[in-house]
């Protein structure tokens, strides 16, 4: 068995990968109809979503549940050479904690499955990095576990705020967070693995009382370390592999650095 496989008695784990939004400012000014879902923006020549999809599959993953909303189609043909793959349908846009939840249809509540929960946007994602967080959270018994990254700017990203003696406290979004928060340099990129009963019964129980009104995914470790569980975290994720995609300047960044890893030349005036 290589290194970082799961036992062979281990259940597959699974994934639900969050894709239902808008790449509205992806756009470059160009009208609604122009508009298309994030994740099916290319980069180094494929759609973003099928990248995490790869490193999910390199992981172990064998289904993976795609939560769709915005034009819904074309990320299905995004992912038509794919299997195993299984979409739900987040109709409102109420956050990362309504989405993921959308997702409970496609699990048995008594057959518990570890299960990462990943952005769709994220192309720079490495199924190593899925593998460590995958060891942690069975070697240490956890219900859920982080991959976190330590940034020199953490502007824009969720802070993980820890114990003083070093453990996992809570996930707190830029918005929320006080200026003590706002100085924390640890972040959350995004990389969870939760098993699946303790998510999805926590997210019935979280809420929305917060700067943007919606539903986080981020409060569910804090949730699950109040009911008892231990909740790990791992500084796992490379700083370079948390670039945000938001905007066509930041797409073409995304798609270099990606290029650049796969030895790939940068391609000129990448198209939007």
């Amino acid at each position: 068995m290589s290194q970082g496989s799961p036992p062979p008695t281990a259940a597959a784990p699974r994934a639900i990968i969050l894709a239902a939004g808008k790449g509205t400012r992806m756009s470059s000014g160009q009208d609604e109809s122009a508009v298309r879902p994030k994740v099916v923006y290319p980069v180094a020549d494929r759609p973003m979503i099928c990248w995490v999809v790869d490193a999910c599959r390199a992981a172990g993953v064998e289904q993976v549940v795609v939560v769709v909303g915005f034009k819904q189609e074309q990320v299905k043909d995004a992912l038509a050479d794919f299997d195993g793959v299984t979409y739900v349908t987040q109709d409102e846009q109420l956050g990362t904690g309504h989405a993921t939840a959308m997702g409970r249809p496609c699990f048995d509540p008594d057959q518990p499955v570890d299960t990462f929960v990943l952005a769709g946007d994220g192309p720079l994602i490495r199924a190593d990095t899925l593998r460590q967080l995958l060891d942690l959270h069975r070697s240490t018994g956890s219900a859920a576990t982080l991959a976190t990254a330590v940034l020199d700017d953490p502007s824009g990203y969720g802070r993980v705020a820890r114990t003083a003696d070093g453990a996992f406290d809570t996930i707190v979004e830029q918005k929320d967070a006080t200026p003590e928060q706002l100085a924390i340099r640890e972040v959350n990129p995004s990389y969870y693995c939760f098993s699946s009963d303790l998510l999805f019964d926590a997210l019935s129980r979280v809420s929305n009382d917060n700067a943007q009104g919606e539903y986080y995914v981020t409060d569910v470790p804090a949730l699950l370390k109040a009911d008892g569980h231990r909740v790990s975290v791992i500084d796992a994720v490379p700083a370079d592999d948390v670039l945000s995609i938001n905007t066509p300047d930041q797409l073409a960044e995304v798609d270099a650095v990606l290029r650049a890893r796969l030895g790939q030349p940068v391609a000129e005036g990448e198209s939007t």
